[in-house]
């Protein structure tokens, strides 16, 4: 229909969408919903006509005239089909575009009012050139690509409107929406015909180097099939000759090496399969090489290869005892293990779980484990690892696959019984790629990991003569699955004494050899070591504590190179020269006992430490405020004591009134560290009664515990890890739940010697020792 007889309403249906640009001319399907069909059934009271407007990038879910482009196209509804439940098909014929004036909302329709766009084209001399040009690219491209039907072929033939030309050649041409609004913007016919004449340029030219891509490959095919020519006149040759063949001695290596592993026989079995199919496969192919590195992995794996246990029970304890000091419940597993070993040969490895503050020893144990043991050492880190196809490998579908590190690590070490640490299980990692901690569920069960299967070898692997450890630094991360599937070790923190005997018999001389000074005979004296155990550092571990004797022996070898006078002891006037200031004071026994001040103890993931809980009143509505970074739990905790001391006022002598017109503020430093837990809820009513009754709490008095509302004191965790730290710390009485009482076995001697011990039942208890 000629654009001069055109004639619309004034007012016409708008549908919007971003998916496609339709042009004059153009038959298309819209498929739409219930809620969208409204446009098209009211199309009837407006001539069958709608508008289709591109929606622009930015815009929201609305219609208004900044959403959408001022070009479009009159469309006249066709037909209307239902396809689904709620889906029809709408098929719309563009008309010719169409400029938006403006549009407004008619109930849950849009309308708009518009004028169409009227093209004029003058034929001469270019516009003839042009169409011309145009229909002997298009039939290049032709050439290269998908051919159009005959009929469009003969349309196109006979078209010699550069604005019709245009527009069938744009839909033809691959080209983003972006693109195509631009062209249906283009109103004048022969520039639009000039962009369609570079849009099909560049789709010509990716085509050429398609098509001489697709030529070079087709020859290197061509190539391979005369090397295989070749090669097998080779063959030939080499049996005149009576040479053997490079390939035909690499099976024979092959199949002696699956010979030799003792591989079970349903293995052995899919291994002479693969090998017959190695045989068969081009080694140029990219199948060969996925193939032969299968086969090597099947081979190479210790299936019968165990390193012979050390059952000399003396001579374990005694390598136990050479690289660690202390730690008397792992090293007694240990010999546990070694003893049964001895009576039943055959027995299952076990799982221990070694949980404890960094720098204790876990990691380090498990090297003094194999050593005493006499087994190789296979150690992996679990931190931040998210990937299950890390422990379990990836199918051999996939480019570039791999056996997960388990089996990995023990086709390295080559026995099947090595010691295997998995490192820092607590910090395992779960997202879209799977789930590790669940894939090592099979790894560490006794009673499933005989036939453990690795999605790589796709064959059980028996891993229930391997003895795994694992290391975490708290228990609460960990799955409750996997959990029970171990054997957990606790490994608390070392006392002051402990530290020292560990720095004098193992670090000093590590870090002597470690930094050169071997021929030097440089020694510490123990009041220097004391001063770097309570000055320098405050950790549960050792790490920190190694590092400050590295620094003194790195400064020491730094003098030596100035040429000055080599030292011979570390006294603790050398600490304080060498080291400067001290980082660390005892907090305890700088303070001064003070009213609503008292110390209490928290357990860390870090071992323990001490933390003081403060508490002041100003007059106000009645209210507590709580501060300090405090948890839920804790805040509860809070507002727990409170209310018991409120209610048993009279007999702790505070006064009726005490509590009328008062804000308490309870705040626990340090303000930036986050805590939470129940076990400062005794330490909360006594800092509260002191404040109320106005008696100083003694600051030398640490306690611990949880209480009720009506004042029961209930039993908490980690008491030895807070009585060290306490113990750090300068304390030396303690308030505990009468429930911990048999937790002091836990700690050392040493520490138990010099500190008092209070267990109670009520925390009334707790404020007479304490205020």
């Amino acid at each position: 229909m000629p654009h001069s007889t055109i004639e619309i309403p004034e007012k016409i249906p708008l549908y919007s969408q971003k998916e496609m640009v339709p042009f004059p001319y153009m038959i298309f399907p819209v498929f739409v919903d219930d809620r969208e069909l409204l446009t098209f059934t009211e199309a009837d009271k407006y001539d069958k006509f709608v508008g289709i407007v591109l929606r622009r990038p930015d815009a929201g879910n609305g219609n208004s005239l900044s959403d959408i482009y001022d070009i479009g196209t009159l469309c006249r509804v066709n037909q209307i089909k239902k396809v689904g439940d709620g889906k029809f098909k709408v098929t719309l014929e563009g008309v010719s575009r169409l400029h938006i004036l403006d549009v407004e909302r008619d109930g849950s329709l849009s309308l708009i009012r518009a004028e169409v766009v009227r093209e004029f084209v003058e034929k001469n001399l270019v516009s003839d050139a042009l169409v011309q040009s145009l229909n002997a690219l298009l039939k290049i491209s032709l050439s290269y690509g998908k051919p159009l039907p005959d009929d469009v072929m003969k349309m196109i033939d006979y078209i010699d409107n550069p604005a019709r030309l245009s527009d069938l050649v744009a839909l033809y041409v691959n080209l983003p929406v972006a693109d195509l609004q631009d062209l249906l913007e283009t109103v004048d016919p022969l520039e639009r015909l000039k962009k369609v004449y570079v849009h099909l340029t560049n789709e010509v030219q990716r085509m050429q180097v398609k098509n001489e891509v697709t030529s070079e490959v087709t020859r290197k095919v061509g190539k391979n099939q005369k090397e295989y020519i070749l090669r097998e006149q080779m063959k030939h040759i080499q049996d005149e000759l009576g040479e053997e063949d490079p390939r035909v001695a690499d099976m024979n290596e092959l199949r002696r090496r699956i010979e030799e592993a003792g591989l079970p026989e349903e293995v052995r079995k899919i291994a002479d399969t693969e090998i017959k199919r190695l045989e068969r496969i081009n080694p140029a192919s990219p199948e060969y090489t996925v193939s032969r590195t299968y086969l090597d992995y099947l081979a190479g794996m210790p299936w019968s290869k165990s390193s012979e246990d050390s059952l000399d029970m003396v001579r374990a304890e005694e390598i136990l005892n050479e690289d660690h000091y202390d730690l008397t419940k792992v090293k007694e597993r240990i010999l546990e293990f070694l003893a049964v070993r001895s009576l039943k040969e055959n027995m299952k490895g076990p799982v221990l779980c070694f949980v404890g503050p960094p720098g204790v020893g876990k990691t380090s144990l498990g090297k003094s484990i194999a050593r005493s043991l006499g087994r190789k050492f296979v150690r992996i880190s679990l931190g931040g690892v998210r990937d299950e196809a890390e422990i379990r490998g990836h199918r051999r579908t996939y480019i570039g696959a791999l056996p997960g590190r388990i089996i990995k690590e023990i086709f390295r070490c080559g026995s099947n019984n090595p010691v295997f640490m998995l490192d820092e299980i607590d910090k395992l990692g779960l997202d879209f790629r799977g789930d590790p901690a669940s894939a090592l569920l099979e790894v560490l069960d006794p009673e499933q990991n005989f036939s453990f299967q690795d999605h790589y070898l796709d064959v059980p692997f028996d891993l229930s003569k391997v003895m795994f450890i694992t290391t975490a630094n708290q228990l609460d991360p960990i799955p409750g699955p996997l959990k029970d599937r171990m054997e957990v070790i606790r490994l608390a923190g070392y006392s002051s004494e402990e530290k020292l005997h560990i720095a004098r018999n193992f670090i000093i001389r590590r870090e002597i050899e470690e930094n050169g000074l071997k021929d030097y005979e440089l020694a510490f004296s123990d009041e220097a070591l004391n001063k770097v155990i309570s000055d320098f550092t405050r950790e549960a571990g050792v790490r920190n504590m190694q590092r400050t004797i590295a620094s003194i022996c790195r400064k020491v070898a730094k003098e030596i190179t100035q040429k000055k006078e080599p030292r011979k002891t570390i006294t603790p006037e050398v600490v304080s020269e060498l080291l400067g200031p001290r980082k660390f004071h005892n907090e305890v026994a700088a303070e001064n006992d003070r009213v609503g001040v008292v110390t209490g103890m928290a357990w860390t993931e870090t071992g323990g430490d001490i933390l003081f809980v403060e508490a002041t009143s100003m007059p106000g509505k009645p209210e507590l405020i709580l501060t300090g970074s405090l948890g839920d739990v804790m805040k509860e905790s809070a507002r727990a004591a409170l209310s018991y001391v409120e209610a048993h006022y009279s007999d702790f002598g505070i006064a009726a009134d005490a509590f009328d017109n008062k804000i308490i503020h309870i705040h626990v430093p340090s303000g930036a560290i986050p805590k939470d837990g129940p076990s400062a809820g005794v330490t909360m009513v006594t800092t509260l009664v002191s404040l109320l009754t106005d008696r100083p709490a003694k600051r030398g008095v640490a306690m611990t515990g949880e209480i009720t509302l009506t004042g029961r004191v209930l039993a908490i965790g980690g008491l030895k890890e807070k009585v060290l730290a306490a113990h750090r710390a300068g304390v030396r009485k303690i308030i505990a739940p009468d429930r911990n009482r048999d937790d002091l076995e836990d700690i050392p001697d040493n520490v138990r010697k010099e500190m008092e011990f209070t267990f109670i039942n009520e925390a009334s208890e707790a404020v007479a020792v304490a205020l």
